[in-house]
Parts: structure tokens; sequence; C-alpha cells
């Protein structure tokens, strides 16, 4: 903090315990910043993440403690435009889901410089980057681990890899499954075993399944990729898969408690913009119909054309890479999000019948 401009970058993909060691390295901060002896006494420090159901989570993680502030926690354009109007230096700030920083011009969400991260840097003594190039969303922040380094140019950087399951407490076959299932590669299913994965044939069987586990052990909910109709616009829209038609996940920014940890959100189906950065002990997972199977290459097939969140490719084009791929590459990060909440149980209903099929002969 006293000499030059320091970059820690925290790589981990999903479970590894990212989330939990921000809270921690936090709370270790703003404690030593009410202690007059520290080198952090006084310091200006930040937890920034540009995930409305995740800063929701920090805030109220905030309102339980004796030592961490809700103003400390805010997203990155807030952050931006505070430390540009009040010409303010922060000391240490961490930027919590970073793969979701945008990385072009935003106007409709008030960003106006072209990489939040470059911009963040410029109004930090230190920043600490929690990074995971497999859960990139949307073009508007699309990232990868060479793009992070010619950002970070010649500051001092440090780079720690987690590689630790926390969350998901299964063997590791059903952990390669999920990964190579999320390369388009469909396996058998692993042995039974205490982690509960099961391919379903029946998408209200699976809802039912899912109550149960709410009921026993809570944290229990039903996800679906984005291929059913959905607006931001009051009105309910509705998961329509085999013999269930159960509404998309309320937006309600006024809610203090985030999706995943309200009890009457088990009454929706939840997207990958209410789940990510979330546990779950169950998760039953609708895949829509923008996933499908190919018996010549006995592959996943996925169709950019069927999936509902066309926003999230907006300024595509601007990438200069193969858009085809790239579409591709989005949709199965957010399937891989999907994939990766359950703690205890997995269980997958396929609307494509080549597809389900295929997954109930494994």
């Amino acid at each position: 903090m006293e000499k030059q401009k320091g970059v820690f970058v925290i790589e981990g993909q999903a479970g590894t315990g990212k989330s939990v060691l921000v809270t921690s390295i936090f709370n270790e901060i703003q404690r030593a910043h009410n202690d007059k002896s520290s080198v952090f006494s006084g310091t200006n420090n930040y937890v920034l993440v540009n995930h409305p159901e995740m800063l929701k989570f920090y805030k109220r993680i905030a309102g339980e403690s004796s030592v961490l502030l809700k103003k400390n926690f805010d997203r990155p354009t807030s952050f931006i435009n505070k430390m540009l109007k009040n010409t303010e230096q922060a000391d240490i700030v961490i930027i919590d889901e970073a793969h979701l920083l945008l990385t072009k011009k935003d106007v409709y969400n008030h960003f106006f410089q072209e990489n939040q991260l470059q911009e963040i840097i410029k109004h930090a003594k230190v920043v600490i980057v929690i990074f995971d190039d497999n859960q990139v969303l949307k073009a508007k922040s699309y990232w990868s681990k060479q793009k992070l380094i010619a950002i970070l140019g010649e500051k001092s950087i440090e780079i720690k890899h987690l590689q630790k399951q926390f969350r998901v407490e299964a063997d590791a076959d059903v952990q390669d499954w999920i990964a190579e299932f999320c390369s388009k590669k469909i396996q058998q299913v692993p042995k039974k075993q205490k982690f509960d994965f099961r391919i379903m044939n029946d998408a209200k069987e699976m809802y039912e399944l899912v109550k149960e586990h709410e009921k026993a052990v809570g944290l229990s909910r039903l996800l679906a990729t984005y291929d059913f109709p959905y607006r931001l616009d009051g009105n309910d829209y509705f998961v329509k898969a085999g013999n269930l038609n159960l509404r998309w996940d309320r937006s309600n920014p006024k809610e203090s408690l985030a999706w995943a940890e309200r009890s009457d959100t088990i009454n929706e189906v939840g997207s990958v913009y209410t789940i990510q950065g979330f546990d779950l002990n169950y998760a039953g997972i609708i895949l829509g119909p923008s996933l499908g199977y190919d018996e010549k290459s006995n592959k996943l097939i996925v169709r950019p054309e069927f999936y509902e969140d066309q926003a999230a490719f907006n300024g595509i084009k601007q990438l200069g890479s193969n858009i085809e791929a790239t579409k591709e590459r989005l949709m199965l990060n957010a399937l891989r999000v999907l994939l990766t909440r359950a703690r205890k149980g997995l269980y997958i209903y396929a609307v494509d019948i080549n597809l389900q099929k295929k997954l109930l002969e494994c």
C-alpha cells in the first residue's frame, strides 16, 4: 500500500471457496481498520461485485457484523463513479466475481469508460481479483485469462489458484462427468454414491423430490437454462418443461435476502443470474431447448437460436473472434454454473427428447 500498486489474482472454479475467502479476508482487514496500532488503521477499503444477488448477501452479512459496514460493499460502476466525483483513492479493493466486470462501455448502466477493472485499479492501491473465466456469461463482460493479464500489464501481480472442491460433496467421477458434459461430451452416469446424482424423465417428479429436500434440509431449488421467455416488466413468466409449469424467479430489488436464501422461492425456477455465486444442498436442473443431442458425433448440441437470453450476445461482433463459438462458450459457461451449485444432490431433466433419451440410456 505504501510503495506501488499491487494486484493479487485468486483463480478458482465454482465451489473452491472464493466467496468464503472474500468474506474472511475483508473481515480481518476491517477488524484491523479499527485497530489504531495496525498498518490498516483508518484505511478506505471496499468489496465490489457486479451481481445484485451477491451484493444483497454481502450487505446482509455486514448488517449482522460488528466490524463490517454496508457502505463498504458496492457495485463496480457505483464505486468508479463515486471515486471520480469525489477524487478519492481507496486503499484495498476486493472484486468478487471479477469475471462479471464490464469489458466495454455500457451507458445504460452508467459506465462510460472501456474496462471496469482498469478503472478500479486507477482508484485503488491494492486490488484483489477473484476470477474464474469459466463463469463469463455475457459478451459485454467477456474475459479470458489472456485478457486479464493484458489488462494488468506491468503492475506488481501475484496469482494464486484455489483447487480444493468444498461445495460438491461427490466423488471425482461426478465432478468429471459435469466437466465433460459442459465440454459437450456425454459419459456414463457415475456409480451410485452418497451424492445423489440422477437423470430424471419426469420434470414434476423432479420438482416434488426437490420440495422434499427443501422441507428436510432447506436450500433446495429448481433451476433452468435460459431457454424460456422472461422479461423485466413486472409480469410473471413460466418455465414449461414436460408436465411442469412453474414461474421464473420474480425480480424484487427491494428484497433484502438473496433469491437462494428466501424460502418462498421454492415455488419458482431460478436462472443462472439469480443463483451464480450461491450454494444449494439439492438442485433440480431443467435443460431447455437450446441443448440437444447429435447421435452421429455422440455429443451435446448447443443451439444459440433457442437461447432466450439474446442480450448476453450484445456486442459479440466487436470481440473479433468466431461468433458462433463465442456464443457457445457463453451458453456452456452458464450451464456449468447451474450444474455446480449443489452440495448433496443433483437432478437433471432435459426438454429435448433426443437428449433426454441419451441421458437416460447413460
